[in-house]
């Protein structure tokens, strides 16, 4: 008697998960034994009920399909297929034996032949050459992701003024200072605090829009008029608000090789 093969479907968008559950339905000697719309409860369901096969969707809220089998660890290590809208991840990466792909909308012949191929391999290949060959396909893949998938940067960010929290819109920012445990947000002509660091604050921010003048302040580059020279080692840059930000001697080079070619700036 051929042995039920046991699954765990994880996808964070529950007509994917129903859409799976009507499938594994329709094909022979498998289980779907649970389901999972978050990756921390998916390692939980993993760990408790050691299913055979992982159906993972790659990109989901808040994780990846990746942070899940990074939890993988130990002798028992399932078999992966990976889910996904996304054809590009469909790379040479998947030959290796450990894992396959199916592409969303998921069809049931391409399902049933993934998990065809899940039964044979499942025997054959030990826990250990699993992990290695799944750390093979997750670093492929995770340079796939980042050269397909554009940056993501805030739009607008809260602050905080007399008690009140304010958005920002990050086109009305200005430039940003470090404050002790704080940073201040410029911006319309008011100042707001931000409990985040200044490297913090610039991660989210998108570097074609802002530099980095000195260590403790940032600007926005398309409000800077010009750089003047202040004193023996003393640089200025000038916004357009008529306000002047202390240069870091180590930062003058580059802003001005990054500021001069893209506007009409002066420097003193």
């Amino acid at each position: 008697m051929t042995e039920t093969l046991r699954i765990l479907a994880v996808d964070d968008e529950p007509l994917a998960l129903r859409r799976l559950e009507l499938l594994i339905a329709r094909i022979p000697h498998v289980e779907l034994i649970a389901k999972a719309q978050e990756v921390p409860q998916a390692r939980e369901l993993v760990d408790e009920l050691r299913p055979d096969v992982l159906l993972l969707d790659i990109k989901m809220a808040g994780h990846t399909g990746f942070d899940l089998i990074e939890h993988l660890h130990g002798p028992y290590v399932p078999l992966v297929i990976f889910v996904t809208a996304f054809d590009q991840f469909a790379s040479k990466a998947f030959e290796l034996d450990a894992v396959d792909y199916v592409l969303k909308p998921v069809e049931l012949g391409r399902l049933s032949a993934a998990l065809q191929k899940a039964r044979r391999n499942l025997s054959a290949i030990d826990a250990e050459e699993r992990m290695a060959e799944l750390a093979e396909v997750v670093a492929a893949l995770r340079d796939e992701v980042r050269a397909t998938e554009p940056p993501r940067f805030e739009t607008e960010i809260w602050g905080e003024r007399l008690n009140e929290f304010v958005r920002i819109r990050v086109s009305e920012l200005d430039w940003v200072e470090a404050e002790r445990d704080y940073v201040r947000l410029h911006a319309n002509g008011g100042s707001y605090l931000l409990r985040d660091t200044i490297s913090g604050v610039q991660a989210r921010l998108d570097p074609d829009l802002f530099i980095r003048v000195r260590r403790s302040a940032l600007v926005r580059i398309d409000r800077v008029t010009g750089i003047r020279r202040a004193g023996t080692g003393d640089y200025r840059v000038t916004l357009t608000n008529n306000r002047e930000i202390r240069v870091g001697r180590t930062y003058v080079q580059q802003i001005r090789k990054l500021i001069s070619p893209r506007s009409k700036l002066s420097v003193e």
